[in-house]
């Protein structure tokens, strides 16, 4: 382009297409030069060829060696498109004629290569517009439900349609169709726009009149496919142009998110209060059930996706339509935290939880879910009792921690998908942990087929995004599974101002077998006893057995360490568990501490902390967690490096105060910092700012409010900029839950009543410790 202070005008050769005349199919390209800055400025090339001169002067613009420049820009585009090179021949060349798939091609392929090469190509308006060129051929379908209604309707129903040929927004009748395919040109206009007529498309559509005399099926999933830009085609024709009506029209467009879902109060049967954005989600999966569509909410964690389903199972039940069992599969570590939550929230809702040795089987099952609005199982038991629960009619089938069937060809993932229902529900808070292949694994879950089979998918989706960062591939996938997957975060400012401060919520997890057997073998000798003595002997034997069982309820390692227990007789001890603490025990008071792999294996608190962190971790958050014994902190620090393959840190009674210093400093300022610390209660819990983790993990209980709500300011204090969530483990079963029942009855007065640490439990009389002490085997996890 010219300076402004410069009379001559830069120009680059440009060639322009003509449209052809009436009577003749040819196109004429024609040569010139144009200028930099200005699209109405162009010289033809007849005009430069009988202006023999140095300059020429035209418009009040000067054009330096007019002849010389269109020359070298001929020779350059030549040389990216040799169709010129015969033209060239001529002394005055001034353009070159293009019979119709030479301009097709010419305008599809080579147009672009040349402008990429600072040459100028000027289109007709019809064509320059390389979209309108691609307004094919195909079908203009107009689409609505059948008549019988909305309920249930699920993505393989078929739908009422109507179709006709289009093309250039015209419609076509077959003769019309017909006269314009007798041209045998890829571009013909229509209606004075240029567009593109593929032989393939021809094809197709013959073929599609041919076979009129049996009408092609479309599908809710077809018709979803269409309106996302997945699938474009119906019969091999380019669908373009897709009409719905009626209930179909509300359906597509909540589905693509161009109408919001209605939010739903909870029935006055929920005890408790849903937020704003719970209501969305309650409406949400209510939209979606109706519909018989399956849904995944993704919330993330510490959002309530439990509440938000109780609050729905209930809905269901208010409008009558709960009618059948719902059955609700998770991880065995929280089966009793699901059965708490449904009794606190839902008490009106039949529930049971099926599992351990005395659960129901065969025809006892069926008869037993029939009467039942909930029934909780865990992933383990679906493989194991799967004949029993194909028997029953499920009227929804829910699965917490969806995360745990991303791997298809896992025999539970296989298990689950024989179980049919009228709806599924997925929650998670991690719907893609490591690859997409676990998307579509639990999409598949939800909607059978609907993304393809897997190998398809693979190549389709997976391979593209994830080996090729193919953006056109991430947003059609994205645009096919939003309308299923609802997800919302911690850190969106409408959700965020929404939540309280510090949320506060009790995890209860299960015994393993192994922990059942060790902690009655130590009540049933202890209380023999201490009903033989009293005063301050009976005391320290109380506190030491209660200090026992909560070793115990960590992991049945830790009672073997010998480090406060004193001498056990291990005799419950399983051989999985005996084989553990044995490669261990020698190893507990060195300064690395090594665990096998299947450590976890021995705890089911163990195996819900994982989980919990693998979701944490995966957000990019970080956390503390507390515990009373160094012993196990060593333990849990050498597991969890180990499991997550990532640096953990542990302050404890004996770290030095440099030490204690860099670790805090690591944890707060360094943003590479290991996202997980360790602390003991008492070297931890004051004295610390922590206010980078926003999470606060209570792995053993001090049973006393003041000292538990000290170690979580160490998070939850001035400069925290996040919500917090503290984490309370409770094992059920045991005592831990009777004295977190205790404590949450008198919360009020919880520090006048308790008093201070532990020692207002050693006051209790014999029958009151023993009920306290009693072990529930329902809370046993049998598998």
């Amino acid at each position: 382009t010219s300076s402004k202070t410069s009379s001559k005008t830069s120009s680059k050769t440009s060639s322009k297409t003509s449209q052809p005349d009436p009577n003749s199919p040819q196109w004429q390209l024609s040569y010139g030069l144009k200028a930099d800055d200005s699209e109405a400025f162009l010289l033809p090339a007849a005009q430069i060829w009988g202006n023999a001169v140095e300059q020429l002067s035209i418009a009040g613009r000067v054009v330096p060696h007019p002849q010389e420049t269109l020359l070298e820009g001929l020779g350059r585009a030549m040389r990216l498109y040799p169709k010129l090179e015969a033209s060239l021949d001529d002394a005055a060349p001034e353009g070159c004629e293009l019979n119709p798939t030479e301009a097709y091609e010419f305008i599809k392929s080579v147009a672009w290569r040349l402008q990429d090469n600072g040459l100028s190509v000027v289109l007709p308006e019809s064509l320059a517009n390389q979209e309108a060129i691609a307004n094919r051929l195909g079908l203009k379908i107009s689409a609505q439900l059948p008549q019988r209604g909305q309920g249930g309707v699920g993505l393989n129903s078929l739908l009422q349609f109507k179709w006709e040929l289009e093309i250039g927004g015209q419609s076509l009748t077959k003769a019309e169709f017909e006269q314009l395919a007798a041209q045998e040109i890829p571009l013909v206009e229509i209606n004075g726009q240029w567009v593109e007529l593929r032989q393939s498309d021809v094809k197709a559509a013959r073929e599609f009149f041919t076979s009129r005399k049996e009408q092609p099926n479309l599908s809710l999933e077809d018709a979803l496919r269409i309106t996302t830009g997945d699938a474009q085609t119906l019969s091999k024709l380019p669908v373009v142009n897709f009409e719905s009506s009626g209930a179909l029209e509300n359906l597509v467009t909540t589905l693509t998110g161009n109408q919001a879902v209605q939010a739903i109060a909870p029935p006055k049967s929920f005890k408790g209060q849903l937020r704003p954005y719970q209501e969305k989600g309650l409406g949400w999966l209510s939209f979606l059930q109706q519909w018989g569509l399956g849904a995944c909410l993704a919330d993330d964690m510490g959002l309530g996706k439990t509440v938000q389903l109780i609050a729905f199972l209930l809905h269901l039940r208010a409008e009558k339509r709960l009618t059948g069992p719902v059955l609700l599969v998770c991880p065995t570590s929280v089966l009793g935290n699901w059965e708490r939550e449904a009794y606190r929230f839902g008490p009106e809702l039949k529930v049971r939880v099926h599992h351990g040795s005395d659960r129901p089987q065969s025809s006892a099952f069926v008869q037993a879910a029939e009467q039942l609005d909930l029934i909780i199982t865990s992933y383990s038991l679906v493989q194991r009792d799967l004949k029993a629960l194909k028997a029953v009619d499920w009227q929804g089938l829910v699965l917490d921690e969806a995360q745990n069937i991303k791997n298809a060809e896992a025999k539970q993932s296989k298990a689950l998908r024989e179980l049919t229902a009228e709806f599924r529900i997925a929650l998670t808070g991690t719907p893609v942990e490591n690859r997409l292949s676990e998307l579509w694994s639990i999409m598949d879950f939800l909607n059978p087929g609907y993304l393809g089979p897997q190998n398809f998918f693979r190549r389709r989706f997976a391979l593209p995004i994830e080996r090729y960062g193919d953006t056109d591939s991430l947003k059609t996938l994205r645009s096919l599974v939003q309308p299923f997957i609802l997800r919302r975060l911690k850190g969106d400012r409408s959700i965020i101002q929404d939540l309280p401060e510090k949320q506060e919520m009790a995890v209860f997890c299960g015994l393993s077998a192994a922990q059942a057997d060790l902690y009655q073998e130590v009540v049933d000798q202890t209380m023999a006893k201490i009903e033989e003595t009293s005063g301050i002997q009976r005391r320290g034997l109380v506190l030491a057995l209660l200090t026992q069982l909560k070793q115990i309820c960590n992991h049945p390692a830790l009672a073997k360490t010998g480090k406060t227990t004193g001498k056990m007789t291990g005799k419950a001890t399983s051989e999985t568990t005996s084989k553990i603490t044995s490669k261990i025990t020698s190893k507990i008071t060195s300064k690395k501490v090594a665990v096998p792999t299947e450590f976890a294996q021995g705890s089911a608190k163990l195996q819900r902390l994982d989980e919990m962190l693998e979701e944490i971790l995966a957000a990019g958050d970080r956390t503390l967690i507390f515990t009373q014994f160094a012993a196990w902190g060593k333990l849990l620090q050498a597991h969890l490096e180990q499991r997550f393959g990532r640096e953990v840190l542990f302050l404890y009674g004996s770290t030095t105060k440099t030490q204690r210093e860099e670790m805090v400093d690591r944890f707060q300022k360094d943003p590479q910092g290991p996202p997980i610390l360790l602390l003991s209660l008492k070297a931890g819990g004051v004295g610390l700012n922590l206010t980078r983790a926003n999470h606060v993990f209570h792995y053993d209980r001090w049973w006393n409010p003041a000292v538990e709500n000290q170690a979580t300011d160490r998070a939850f204090r001035i400069g925290q900029t996040r919500n917090v969530q503290v984490h309370k483990f409770v094992c059920s079963g045991t005592l831990e839950e009777r004295i977190h029942e205790m404590i949450e009855r008198k919360q009020a007065l919880a520090e006048q009543v308790v008093g201070t640490g532990e020692d207002w439990l050693t006051d209790l009389d014999s029958e009151t410790l023993r009920d306290l002490l009693l072990l529930d085997r329902s809370a046993v996890i049998e598998d």
